[in-house]
């Protein structure tokens, strides 16, 4: 297994996490494919759900692993009336996170979601007085979690949560058809037909506005947990014109800045095994170059990181150098600016061969990045060097 900080929070998690939203029963099987991922290196449980029965079964499968295993409890979610809802209702949400930790037999969870929060004004009652922020860090002074996390789906409340240093960790819904359209259609099929979207949608919601994000979490040390890499099993279907795979999409993920870890919903053993299969992949089989280059996907000209364009005549690592460049656009903080100095033959190197632009599958124009970081890291102060990410 390969593993990776949490952003800043000291936690260290598998780059293969485990959804548990497909896998609730019974409890032998349960127990069965959680045994199987933790044996495999698996550290990083998501528990969504508060059934009873759920919980217990999770506890089950954790029991004499608690120090194997990184538990993500959330304050979002109550089970009233025989049934999990989502609430953001402290009262509910103070009940559901005590039952927890009873039902997994645990003194404290690893990482302490606020669950859910997609619209401006649930992020304002979350976070504001007497909201459930409040309550998870009541919960973090108590020893009763390590870190606070936030998952949704949204981009400007996510960024809001990054840069305002409320949370520690992010869990948000990362694949190469929401990071190319607008983030807010409620279905993929439908966001894979949409329309090219406003102007105004786009800046807010599109693929610069997401890229930004991803930075901000990198640069600010916030942990980044993906959901929904395989777009809830759409993006690997046969019927689509390009599918991708597990692989694919799980090394797309990871390959996105501030990412730590991916937990793709898994509900049996052959869906455990097909994730893990990531970590003895051939380069060839990682390589999603050639699918995310069609058309359908729309990533001609944005920068995969992938590599693809080496080897430099100058000796530029093109992936890391673009990667410092892209967050600087956001503003060149004194990591960036460090992590810049750092690299063995920056951009100014740059000899506009245009070799790199020839082996580009995404028509990326390197070049051209390549003299606007020079010029950004040539000068002072932590400025922002543009408008698009």
């Amino acid at each position: 297994m390969q593993y990776r900080m949490l952003g800043n929070t000291g936690i260290e998690v598998s780059v293969i996490g485990f959804g548990t939203e497909h896998l609730t029963d019974p409890r032998k099987a349960v127990v069965s494919v959680v045994s199987e991922a933790i044996d495999a290196g698996v550290n990083y449980f998501d528990l969504l759900f508060s059934a009873p029965e759920y919980r217990e079964h999770y506890g089950a499968a954790f029991r004499g692993k608690r120090d194997a295993v990184v538990i993500a409890g959330h304050l979002g979610n109550a089970y009233v009336d025989g049934q999990s809802i989502t609430t953001h209702d402290p009262a509910l949400c103070e009940t559901a996170f005590h039952d927890l930790l009873a039902r997994l037999r645990i003194d404290a969870v690893d990482v302490l979601m606020l669950q859910f929060v997609d619209d401006p004004d649930d992020y304002a009652r979350v976070t504001g007085p007497g909201g459930i922020l409040e309550m998870a860090r009541r919960f973090k002074e108590q020893g009763k979690a390590r870190a606070i996390g936030m998952s949704s789906h949204m981009t400007p409340v996510s960024l809001d949560a990054v840069q305002s240093g409320l949370i520690e960790v992010l869990m948000f819904s990362i694949n190469p058809a929401f990071d190319r359209m607008p983030g807010y259609l409620p279905r993929l099929d439908a966001l894979l037909k949409a329309a090219r979207p406003e102007r105004e949608t786009e800046a807010i919601h599109g693929p610069d506005a997401r890229k930004a994000l991803y930075h901000a979490c990198r640069s600010r040390g916030v942990g980044v947990v993906v959901m929904k890499a395989y777009g809830a099993g759409y993006l690997l279907k046969p019927a689509q014109s390009h599918p991708l795979t597990p692989v694919h999409c799980l090394q797309y993920a990871l390959d996105q800045p501030g990412v730590a870890t991916v937990v793709p919903g898994m509900k049996n053993v052959e869906e455990l095994r097909a994730a893990l299969h990531f970590l003895d992949a051939s380069p060839e089989e990682r390589d999603y170059s050639a699918v995310l280059a069609n058309s359908q996907w729309q990533m001609r000209g944005v920068c995969m990181y992938c590599n693809h364009c080496l080897p430099c005549p100058a000796g530029i690592d093109v992936a890391d150098t673009l990667r410092l460049i892209d967050a600087a656009r956001q503003g060149i903080t004194p990591a960036i600016r460090q992590a810049y100095r750092q690299l063995a033959t920056d951009a100014s190197t740059c000899t506009a061969c245009g070799s790199c632009a020839d082996r580009c599958p995404f028509q990326v124009d390197v070049v051209a990045k390549m003299r606007e970081g020079a010029a950004a890291f040539s000068s002072c102060g932590g400025r922002v060097i543009g408008s698009r990410g």
